[in-house]
């Protein structure tokens, strides 16, 4: 019997050798409590999330931020909490036991509790209590700390290993696409410029001619859909849009993909819905304690989520259909803006659709061709285009794409209708005269993603630093 606890005590030690492995790194509460051996020695680093005082016995919670809930460290004389604060960052060793309680599974019984950096009470504006996410955006730099930032970074986390893998097991090839470019993709002209300090001549500064930020990696991943069939990029993107919906940012993260060889907008449509299918199933799997936070008081959620990763093929519609389903709503619905063909969806419409009408997710096709950007291929009727948006509850428009336009003069006829900046674009209608293909692609906010899963309100809960008009702190 001893020698079978004695072999598992042996084998926790060398788990927690190797987590530290890394230059001597302290394990993680992740490591410690997943390995947890009861009666085993422990040395635990994190920060004093609570602390609770009694007669005769003293409590805390430490988190590192490697798990949702932390751990419960129990002290049999309280003068051992003497100089615990919330907030404060801390040393244990002690031993590792089972947990009575319901909410977690292993807690430690403290033998010794070195205070590594002390924390004021008075000021620390991190309490137990909940706090609203308006007030935590107000301390972005301390807001990381609370249980639901964490649980978010961890989902974020989990959510970008879960696209990758997704992407290199189906043989996409990442492109590290550029920040800074002469081009503005969408058209829109809602680009930051770039220029050096007291220049007068944006247009001759330091690269020669006008720069921004990109707002898009689609035309650079197209480059690279000349030479492999399958390529994607996970990038910043920014935007100089004035809103200031929960659905804005000014920098937020995109994932793009672009696929040669394809002709049908289905096609297109089955890689997006398996590439969410996939990452929501990582999620499930690999980050069940996070997720379920968000999860466990709301059903409808629950459900979404659900449905988002089942096999069951996601509704398609085309944007035709949208507009009469709409219309035949309207006076039940009663929309500020009244859906009429030709015009674009409003959030308003999006939502009803995605929330009310479907009830989950819902492709909308075949926009007209003159409500979307250039380089969208154009049906053969003329009056639409071969392109679908993936709407949702909560973020709505979640994902764009399109097959896009590889005939070299009706593209090049389009470039120079459009007025864009003379030759600025000459590269990118050139890729259709050297050997070009039927291709197409599309882009995911990677922040309304996780806002659909965690039903939160705002993308500025979902960035860790968020920057929209008005606010760049930090």
């Amino acid at each position: 019997m001893f020698g079978k606890h004695r072999l598992r005590v042996a084998q926790l030690a060398r788990c927690l050798s190797s987590s530290a492995g890394l230059g001597g790194l302290p394990p993680t509460l992740k490591t410690v409590i997943k390995a947890g051996v009861d009666g085993a020695d422990v040395n635990i680093t994190g920060w004093v999330r609570s602390v609770r005082v009694q007669k005769r016995i003293a409590f805390a919670e430490v988190a590192d931020g490697s798990t949702l809930r932390g751990i419960q460290i129990i002290m049999d004389d309280p003068q051992m909490a003497s100089k615990l604060t919330t907030g404060c960052a801390v040393q244990i060793t002690g031993r590792l036991v089972n947990s009575p309680g319901r909410e977690q599974n292993k807690e430690v019984q403290a033998a010794q509790v070195e205070v590594i950096g002390p924390s004021d009470s008075e000021s620390y504006p991190l309490q137990k209590k909940r706090h609203t996410l308006e007030f935590l955006r107000e301390i972005g730099h301390l807001r990381p700390r609370s249980q639901t930032i964490g649980a978010v970074t961890r989902l974020r986390d989990c959510a970008e290993m879960g696209l990758h893998k997704f992407f290199h097991e189906n043989d996409f090839v990442r492109i590290h696409t550029p920040t800074l470019t002469s081009n503005d993709c969408e058209g829109g002209g809602e680009t930051f410029n770039l220029v050096t300090p007291g220049t007068k001549h944006p247009e001759t500064d330091f690269f020669g001619r006008k720069v921004n930020l990109t707002v898009s990696g689609q035309l650079h991943l197209e480059v690279f859909t000349g030479a492999f069939k399958r390529a994607y990029t996970f990038n910043q993107a920014f935007r100089a849009e004035p809103s200031q919906t929960g659905r804005h940012l000014s920098e937020f993260w995109m994932v793009e993909a672009e696929c040669a060889f394809v002709d049908r907008l289905s096609t297109l449509m089955d890689v997006e819905e398996e590439m969410i299918r996939s990452t929501t199933q990582h999620l499930a799997n690999a980050a069940e304690n996070d997720l379920g936070f968000f999860l466990k008081d709301s059903e409808p959620l629950a459900k979404l989520v659900r449905r988002l990763s089942d096999s069951q093929q996601y509704p398609r519609i085309t944007y035709t259909d949208a507009i009469d389903i709409l219309q035949q709503a309207d006076a039940k619905a009663k929309f500020v803006y009244k859906p009429k063909w030709g015009h674009g969806l409003q959030s308003e419409h999006e939502r009803y659709l995605a929330t009310v009408h479907f009830e989950g997710p819902v492709f909308v096709t075949d926009y007209p061709v003159d409500i979307k950007p250039f380089y969208m291929l154009p049906n053969a009727d003329g009056r639409t285009a071969a392109c679908m948006d993936l709407l949702v509850p909560g973020p709505c428009e979640l994902l764009g794409g399109s097959l896009r336009d590889h005939n070299y003069e009706r593209l090049q006829s389009k470039v120079e209708q459009l007025g864009f900046e003379e030759g600025s674009l000459d590269w990118y209608v050139q890729l259709r005269k050297f050997g070009t293909t039927p291709h197409g692609g599309y882009g995911m906010g990677f922040e309304r993603y996780l806002q659909m899963l965690t039903g939160l309100d705002s993308v500025r809960d979902i960035i860790p630093f968020p920057r929209h008009a008005g606010r760049c702190q930090y």
